[in-house]
């Protein structure tokens, strides 16, 4: 697999993108480059590209990321790593926790939501991903939005790791 770090250039590309939205000369504080900078040197992962999602949106004040802005740069980043890995097709702990970065992603939450979709998920752990557990994590997004599926969501995680699988 091919590992990707968040190091002084990534950071860099992330505070360049930051002032584009922001305008500002520097970057502001709880912005994305601030979160990147918490972890810096580490590998990028969903939890890394949620916390600079949240920085994101501090500053944009959107509710979602920008398109071609710091969390984006960052998510391409993090697919391109997984990109060598070999899907598995089950609910595993990478799976659980793109499911579990998602979660936190719609609720601003540092923890998963009692009930929410990542509890589904862990309740069928190691499990082959099926039309029955994308249900529950259905159901336990739903109860983390109100009703709703998200585009990119804790379900979508789900079968994206199932579609990756089968390809």
């Amino acid at each position: 697999m091919a590992s990707k770090n968040l190091n002084s250039n990534t950071i860099s590309n992330i505070t360049e993108k930051e002032k584009e939205l922001t305008g500002e000369a520097r970057p502001v504080k709880g912005g994305p480059t601030a979160q990147a900078q918490k972890h810096a040197g580490e590998q990028i992962s969903p939890e890394i590209v949620s916390d600079i999602t949240q920085g994101e949106k501090r500053v944009t004040g959107e509710d979602a990321p920008v398109q071609g802005g710091p969390a984006a740069y960052v998510q391409s980043m993090n697919n391109s790593a997984n990109n060598g890995q070999n899907p598995s097709g089950k609910l595993d702990s990478s799976t659980i926790s793109n499911i579990t970065a998602a979660e936190k992603e719609l609720t601003g939450e540092d923890r998963p939501v009692k009930g929410g979709p990542t509890a589904q998920a862990q309740k069928h752990a190691g499990e082959p991903i099926n039309s029955d557990n994308l249900h529950d994590i259905t159901e336990g997004e739903k109860k983390v939005t109100g009703g709703e599926r998200v585009k990119g969501g804790p379900t979508a995680q789900a079968q994206s790791e199932l579609g990756k699988s089968r390809s």
